[in-house]
């Protein structure tokens, strides 16, 4: 008579062990989730957030767990973000002095010193990273630090290299169009930026420095180039300035009202240098 109260009480304790069982599981279910939540929060930050309001997520999270590399690493990348270069050179070093640091913390201490003008830190940063860490943000940091030298055979090198290291070149293109263009080359400049409207004809840095390289050499034409009609009442601007610049008043004075004609609104930038042009 007793087994079948041995057998019920025996299906308790299983029964018991399972609900037990299954609010730790519970449980574990609700902290991956809650780390996934945590992870598209920091990503939304680090991407789409205001720059100053991540800056602030990111002090917070770091108050709150601090140690963690990736909110430390969210943190100097806001920062960055937020324009407060200063303040994210010492954010990445202190990743940088964290165990599980990397070289592409390194990489991204040397963008936050060269945009803070500190050139020669970064290029001691950049010599720190071992050759074998070979990455587009490490070579177009190096042609940039190059260009800041003026070590142009070095800087040439180093952009071809970042070049090749990305799917969308035409920003690190243009920048060596950029750099050609400083250099007094305007033809190696001018292949350059129409090299890098190929990979994005949407790009009007390239398109108004294309216009640049061209009205160096004393041609100023517009180049046969996809262009709004903004964009082409603007570009006309550009080269008017160009031409002004290098003593060719009535070409300057022509292109002006041409690009007051063209724009669909009021140039008024346009008009006001061809007011003063005209006096």
């Amino acid at each position: 008579m007793r087994h079948p109260i041995l057998i019920a009480l025996a299906g308790t304790l299983v029964l018991s062990a399972c609900a037990k069982n299954g609010d730790a599981e519970v449980q574990r279910a609700l902290q991956d989730l809650n780390v996934v939540d945590e992870t598209n929060l920091n990503d939304v930050m680090l991407t789409v957030g205001d720059p100053e309001e991540a800056v602030r997520y990111f002090a917070g999270a770091n108050a709150n767990d601090p140690g963690r590399v990736d909110l430390m690493r969210g943190l100097a990348k806001s920062l960055v973000r937020a324009g407060r270069a200063t303040e994210a050179i010492t954010a990445w070093n202190n990743v940088i002095a964290h165990p599980q640091s990397n070289s592409d913390d390194r990489v991204n201490l040397a963008d936050a010193q060269i945009r803070a003008n500190q050139w020669d830190a970064a290029a001691a940063t950049l010599n720190a990273i071992p050759p074998t860490h070979e990455t587009f943000d490490r070579y177009k940091l190096e042609a940039m630090v190059a260009d800041s030298k003026k070590q142009w055979d070095k800087a040439d090198s180093f952009y071809q290299t970042a070049a090749g290291l990305t799917t969308t070149p035409a920003g690190v293109i243009n920048n060596w169009g950029f750099s050609k263009l400083t250099r007094g080359d305007y033809a190696g400049a001018e292949r350059l930026f129409t090299d890098a409207l190929r990979q994005d004809s949407t790009m009007f840095t390239a398109k108004n420095n294309l216009v640049l390289a061209r009205g160096a050499q004393r041609r100023y034409d517009l180049p046969v180039i996809p262009m709004t009609q903004v964009e082409r009442a603007q570009l006309l601007y550009t080269m008017a300035l160009t031409a002004i610049k290098q003593n060719d008043l009535t070409i300057g004075k022509g292109l002006l009202t041409e690009a007051i004609d063209t724009h669909p609104q009021h140039f008024e930038e346009a008009a006001r240098s061809l007011r003063a042009l005209e006096a």
